[in-house]
């Protein structure tokens, strides 16, 4: 007699890639690598933030097609040195390989959805995931390898455009939809996955992006996102997922869970008028 192939969940896992599958800013590592001294492109950032030219994300793309200085410095043979240089958790490519076919009865297809230059995800993750599956700004070049014109930005409401589409190219419901993120960029996406019932995970405790997302894992290990899966979609307790991590050949050496409340406090107007004239 023959057994019916058990059924699969087939679910998409979309995550952001700086800071969330790196340490630090691509654009950073960048600046640095044609002689932008961090301190400047970090007030470059700030400026476009105040005067809201670009979503929160993008705004190395509008650098890179309007500022003089990045005009005249960076070529896209630095946007594939840079991804070199950016230093990625661990353990990423064992996350791919997991999530494809290591959790009995789900099949989690990762991608990879970024403001950062295509180029540059793709030269950072090479042989780690494949580039078909990472989605970032795409950028067109001049024959000198200066930047002529911006194709897609994928930076705040262009990430949820993103999803959209690969989740119609598999063909799969919203709550199939997961989205790991680290912060304000993100919240486009996240508000969006949650509203449809997907599962959005933050990475960081940016006040922006942890209230928002429905867990937040912290780690310096990319596999640290299976926890929070594993719990919330497969229903798994804690004994079963150290079990699996072991069976992996990891040890989970801590694992602590913690609430942060984020409060500013301040005096009352009133009070503060009172105190005064004392």
């Amino acid at each position: 007699m023959q057994v019916a192939n058990p059924i699969v969940k087939q679910y998409l896992l979309a995550s952001d890639f700086d800071q969330t599958l790196s340490f630090n800013d691509s654009g950073l590592v960048l600046s640095e690598l044609v002689g932008i001294p961090a301190k400047v492109f970090e007030s470059k950032v700030a400026t476009l933030a105040v005067q809201n030219l670009v979503q929160q994300g993008g705004e190395l793309s509008y650098l890179l097609l309007h500022d003089p200085e990045y005009r005249a410095r960076v070529r896209k043979a630095h946007l594939i040195q840079a991804g070199k240089g950016v230093r990625l958790k661990k353990n990423i490519r064992q996350l791919s390989e997991l999530l494809a076919s290591a959790i009995e009865g789900y099949r989690f297809d990762f991608h990879v959805i970024s403001a950062a230059p295509q180029e540059v995800i793709e030269s950072a993750l090479e042989n780690i995931i494949p580039a078909d599956h990472i989605h970032g700004t795409q950028l067109q070049y001049v024959a000198s390898g200066q930047v002529e014109s911006l194709i897609r930005v994928n930076a705040g409401y262009g990430k949820v455009a993103v999803l959209d589409d690969l989740q119609k190219q598999f063909q799969l419901g919203p709550e199939r939809i997961i989205y790991v993120g680290d912060g304000g960029s993100d919240v486009h996406v996240t508000l969006h996955v949650n509203r449809r019932d997907g599962f959005t995970i933050a990475v960081s405790q940016a006040r922006h992006i942890a209230p928002v997302a429905k867990r937040t894992v912290l780690s310096d290990d990319a596999l640290s996102v299976l926890v929070p899966i594993l719990e919330e979609i497969a229903g798994w307790d804690t004994t079963r997922i150290r079990t699996f991590f072991e069976a992996q050949g990891l040890l989970i050496q801590e694992w602590d869970r913690v609430r942060a409340d984020w409060l500013t406090i301040a005096p009352q107007p009133a009070h503060a008028a009172i105190r005064a004239e004392r």
